[in-house]
């Protein structure tokens, strides 16, 4: 299956993403794809090391002639998201990622690819093995845990690196050279609540929203994508205001950055009310699947009739916990009044857990401006406060700010222009890159960030260009050999 993906060009760059996609590394699980690493420096017989957090260290000197030249990290994450299609199997802490070739794309059967980041990994890696690429000193740098907290990029100490250059091979869109990212912060709200006895005399249902596309909280999040938690939330809202609708269970989402694509619930309805609560259902679910049938194609909402629950939330807590999901921010919040197109304030409900007297509600708030994260943040915080939720801020990050007189953001324009016949697009993103977060203690090291096109990243749907691949790969060589003098 692999086979077909180790004879595209550039065969150096497609082996070397083989090889790292035959390695499980979800994030906060990275023991294998850090030993993987250290285990490719160390033959190289270059020096590796890693750091206090899991970050992998590889340097390689300059080739003859390019001494005179400043020395660059190249730097991409080894973790990726793991997310599949609900009818697939796959177990991510065991399998490697099993892909094929479709046209000019190079997708998975059933699951993520990896491409984020994995194809940053890969080109680093192939210029690392080489002996003809021509290249300044390289230090390469293999950050853990970016999907999840970012911390690897918060745990590098400063001084560890010597490099003046950064080169973030991390972003999505081939003809983009990002120089500014999104920071970012966690909002979980929590409570319990007491379980009521199911009364008598009522029938118990399964709610199922699927099918949507879902995506990345950052890179699609203007998209108007559905999310699951809200429209799951909006059928329980209605079915507890017209049928006195009694939630037992939610699960709805996964991870915090990818749209939530499913959810799934667990209801009890008067029995009574049972054939005027499915006329409302089928009115509902007809009036949603028409709202979102241009961008949500596959959208479907399923209800079926199950054992009825034993147990239910308390009706207040309910109450209060439908209203607060309702009233809370999710999708863009604010337009960048600065960069055109960009959002700047943005929220995604990632995750919704309600069972065995818990309550969980876990989003991702992202900005390129500071004070309008915490001001998107607390009003997060103060909504779900409302209904008598404890709420925690963790994983903060800061976002990185654009550098337009950036001496190696010349390079990179120039190049692009006198390589393609058009100027690049010069923009930040809504994305976290780990930029920001590793310019804080290395304050004067010049940044810039770019890569092949990928699409769909964390989601099933994730696939990479193979053409784009090859423009890329020829770009990042050209770098190279244009690196300034020291």
């Amino acid at each position: 299956m692999n086979t077909e993906i180790r004879q595209l060009e550039p065969q150096e760059l497609w082996n070397k993403f083989a090889d790292l996609n035959a390695v499980p590394r979800p994030s906060k699980k990275e023991e294998r794809v850090i030993a993987f690493m250290k285990d490719f420096g160390e033959k190289l017989g270059l020096e590796t090391f890693e750091d206090k957090v899991g970050n992998v260290i590889i340097k390689k000197p300059a080739t003859a002639g390019m001494e005179d030249r400043k020395t660059v990290v190249m730097q991409s994450h080894l973790d990726m998201v793991h997310q599949k299609n609900n009818d697939t199997t796959f177990d991510f802490d065991s399998q490697g990622i099993e892909m094929y070739v479709d046209g000019d794309w190079v997708r998975a059967k059933g699951t993520t690819l990896g491409a984020d980041n994995g194809l940053g990994v890969a080109t680093i890696m192939a210029i690392l093995e080489s002996k003809t690429i021509p290249h300044p000193a390289i230090e390469a740098l293999f950050t853990i845990d970016e999907e999840t907290g970012m911390t690897g990029a918060k745990g590098l100490e400063g001084g560890l690196l010597q490099g003046e250059i950064l080169l973030n091979l991390d972003t999505e869109e081939d003809d983009e050279i990002g120089v500014g990212c999104a920071g970012g912060i966690d909002v979980t709200a929590t409570r319990a609540y007491t379980e009521e006895e199911t009364p008598e005399f009522k029938t118990g249902y399964k709610i199922t929203v699927k099918g949507l596309q879902g995506g990345h909280s950052g890179m699609d999040i203007h998209k108007g994508f559905g999310n699951a938690n809200k429209l799951m939330n909006r059928l329980l809202f209605d079915g507890f205001e017209n049928f006195g609708l009694r939630i037992s269970e939610i699960d709805g989402g996964s991870l915090r950055n990818a749209i939530p694509r499913e959810s799934n619930a667990i209801v009890a309805i008067d029995t009574i009310n049972e054939q005027a609560f499915a006329t409302e259902m089928e009115e509902m679910i007809s009036d949603i699947t028409t709202e979102y049938k241009t961008i949500e194609p596959n959208l479907t909402v399923e209800i079926t009739k199950v054992e009825t629950p034993k147990l239910m939330m308390d009706l207040g807590v309910q109450e209060g916990l439908t209203r607060a999901l309702y009233a809370a921010c999710n999708g863009v919040y604010r337009m960048s009044p600065d960069i055109p197109d960009l959002v700047e304030t943005s929220n995604n409900i990632a995750r919704v857990i309600v069972k065995d007297g818990a309550i969980k509600i876990g989003c991702l708030t992202r900005s390129s401006v500071e004070s309008s994260k915490w001001d998107l943040a607390n009003m997060l915080r103060a909504t779900f406060e409302l209904t008598g939720c404890e709420v925690e801020f963790s994983g903060d990050y800061p976002g990185w700010k654009p550098n337009m007189e950036s001496a190696i953001l010349k390079v990179l324009s120039e190049l692009y222009t006198e390589m393609n016949g058009k100027d690049a697009h010069v923009a930040a993103c809504h994305a976290g890159l780990e930029c920001g977060i590793l310019g804080q203690n290395y304050p004067d090291m010049d940044m810039i960030s770019f890569g092949p096109n990928i699409k769909g990243a964390h989601s099933p749907d994730e696939r990479a260009q193979i053409s784009s691949a090859q423009k890329y790969w020829k770009y990042v060589l050209e770098i190279l050999k244009h690196i300034p003098k020291k």
